[in-house]
């Protein structure tokens, strides 16, 4: 159940209640003086402040066998692991980046 926060014009003071979303209505006809305040959602989660969510090694493994199958992906480039390619294949990728091919 939601906090719901209010402003009493008759006695000036601000506070809050506690009900289900479904009394919210009912409380409002029943007290005219009452006003509802609005109020910032709090929203919590890994993805804030800058701090993406961190994901467990299955995922990263399942991902390198993704860029794997499909080289020359943004993917790949992310994810790829640089052992695996030789230096042939390197240079030739960054000589394609830099000509704008890629």
């Amino acid at each position: 159940m939601p906090t719901y926060r209010f402003y009493d014009t008759v006695t000036q003071e601000e506070y809050d209640e506690f009900m289900p979303m479904a009394q919210l209505d009912e409380y409002k006809k029943l007290n005219p003086d009452v006003k509802q305040v609005p109020v910032a959602v709090a929203i919590a989660g890994d993805h804030m402040m800058g701090v993406g969510p961190k994901v467990d090694g299955g995922f990263t493994e399942n991902m390198q066998r993704i860029a794997e199958a499909n080289p020359g992906t943004p993917l790949a480039d992310r994810y790829g692991s640089s052992s695996t390619r030789s230096t042939k294949e390197i240079q030739t990728r960054n000589v394609l980046k830099k000509h704008g091919v890629l």
